[in-house]
């Protein structure tokens, strides 16, 4: 659905006028083509800054992005016209929090030669969890990294974003994830991700044989693939090499058959609440391509209502879709030899929602059902990482679909503003997202929920 506000003011008197009134200005977002891949990586030079500490690693992230062709300065120094594509803050060895404000004002100086679309990452450790010992300084530290870089997203115009990656104390920054998650944040591909921080737990994963076409060789499912996101998730999911199983309900069969070959794919009428779904999808998988690798679990619906007026088959048959589906098909795809082939690894990818993080009104429905998503994702992540694989949710917030667009146009233009990037984000930015988390690159994500919702003002 088209966003008219935003059409309005990118440009001429509508955008000069909006400045003057101060109403939102959004951006028009860097983002990735479905059919193509997104070239250049950054849209300028490079930046690589450290806090004194980890300057040994600054350097090794800085030669790692030359094997890249990026144009990496390590001197601030640009020049009055030049315009920075990234920054990459590296604060990896933080041991008090006084050491973070030397990188945050050498950051600060650079933010007004942003090229639109830059992009802003660090790279930090996590603070040690409740109950442990350590030292209260360095805990500081690595946990004021978090409200730096939140804080810092919510200042950013012109379409730029600010993540991070947060380093197990035992992964180095030229860990295959580590450098994979870098790429995708740099990338068009996170245009929707802003003020997120995504923990790379393990030294797992592998660099991809071809950074264009990461997913060659795999096969996957996605469920709910004949509309909306699910659509756009077989659509990236096959530019970037899989191969595609597309799963909905008969009724969407025509529409389902067309995405199919668009991309070549399989199409499985099949509903998701059958106990035989799991079954079912690894017996085609397997009989046209051998094996299944990538799990997708997007299929839901809507069934919204206050809780004063909700009604049993409201409630329960969302839970029945959007949540006792997957867990069931777990059962099955979770056991350890049924997903992966030659040369790939098991992964399982679900939708969960900002609702299902900070609740919405009308939605406790949905909410349970997608804060039931995340806590599957996180218990099922010790047993895929002992097959080789890993389990992850991506939460997207307001996405420019179908049933977004059934929202009543105030409350709908609410929910588009309300993010710090100012504007709905599109079903292909939860695609790319998917993508990631499904490449081989992400070996070391487990039981993470990454958030595509251009920084909502709701939740964490």
């Amino acid at each position: 659905m088209s966003d008219k506000y935003l059409d309005l003011v990118s440009g001429g008197l509508p955008a000069a006028l909006a400045k003057k009134l101060g109403l939102p200005r959004p951006a028009r977002l860097r983002r990735t083509d479905p059919s193509s891949v997104d070239v250049p990586l950054a849209p300028g030079p490079v930046l690589v800054l450290s806090d004194p500490r980890s300057m040994g690693d600054a350097d090794a992230v800085a030669e790692g992005l030359l094997d890249w062709d990026v144009d990496v300065r390590r001197d601030a120094r640009l020049g009055e016209h030049g315009r920075w594509g990234g920054v990459v803050v590296v604060l990896t060895r933080l041991a008090h929090p006084a050491e973070l404000s030397e990188p945050a004002l050498a950051l600060g100086s650079v933010l007004r030669q942003l090229a639109p679309g830059a992009r802003v990452v660090t790279l930090s450790r996590p603070a040690p969890p409740a109950g442990q010992d350590g030292d209260p300084a360095v805990a500081a530290a690595r946990q004021g990294v978090d409200g730096f870089l939140r804080s810092l997203a919510k200042e950013l115009r012109a379409g730029a974003t600010a993540n991070g990656l947060v380093l197990g104390d035992g992964v180095g920054v030229a860990a295959p994830s580590v450098r994979g998650g870098l790429r995708f944040l740099l990338s068009a591909r996170s245009a929707f991700v802003d003020g997120q921080l995504l923990a790379v737990g393990t030294d797992g994963g592998h660099p991809p044989a071809d950074w264009a076409r990461p997913l060659a060789g795999s096969v996957a499912v996605v469920t709910g693939a004949a509309r909306g996101i699910g659509a756009a998730v077989a659509r990236v999911l096959a530019r970037d090499g899989a191969q595609v199983v597309g799963v909905d309900v008969p009724a969407a069969g025509e529409s389902l058959a067309a995405v199919m070959n668009e991309v070549h794919g399989t199409a499985l009428q099949l509903d998701i609440t059958a106990p035989d779904a799991a079954e079912r999808i690894l017996a085609v998988a397997r009989a046209r391509y051998g094996h299944l690798d990538i799990v997708v679990h997007n299929a839901g619906i809507l069934r919204d209502k206050l809780l004063a007026n909700m009604t049993p088959d409201r409630f329960d048959g969302l839970l029945a879709v959007n949540v006792t589906a997957p867990l069931r098909m777990n059962e099955t795809f979770a056991v350890p030899g049924t997903l992966g082939g030659p040369g790939t690894s098991p992964r399982i990818i679900s939708l969960a929602s900002t609702s299902g993080i900070a609740g919405n009104r009308g939605q406790t429905n949905y909410a349970t059902a997608k804060a039931g998503i995340i806590g599957m994702t996180r218990s099922l992540a010790p047993a895929l990482a002992q097959a080789g694989g890993t389990v992850n949710a991506v939460a997207p917030g307001f996405i420019e679909t179908d049933m977004t667009a059934t929202i009543p146009p105030l409350p709908r233009q609410i929910s588009r503003r309300s993010s710090s990037l100012q504007q709905g984000g599109q079903p292909v930015d939860v695609a790319e997202a998917i993508a990631f988390l499904a490449s081989p690159q992400a070996g070391g994500i487990n039981g993470q929920v990454l958030r595509v919702c251009g920084q909502l003002l709701v939740g964490q």
